[in-house]
C-alpha cells in the first residue's frame, strides 16, 4: 500500500526570514528574466505538450 510522501523542507532562522520577506514583496523580475520567460513560452507553444 502506498505511504504518504512527508514534506522534509523546514527554514529556521535568516532563511525563514528571507523567504517570508520574499513572499510579502516580491523583487520585480530583470530583464534577462523576462527574456526567459518569453522564450519558455515561444518553445512552450512551437511544442505543445498535448
Amino acid at each position: 500500500m502506498a505511504h504518504p510522501i512527508e514534506i522534509g523542507l523546514v527554514l529556521e532562522g535568516e532563511d525563514a526570514e528571507e523567504f517570508l520577506e520574499d513572499l510579502r514583496n516580491p523583487k520585480k523580475p530583470t530583464k534577462e528574466q523576462m527574456e526567459m520567460f518569453r522564450e519558455a513560452i515561444r518553445i512552450y507553444k512551437a511544442h505543445p505538450a498535448s
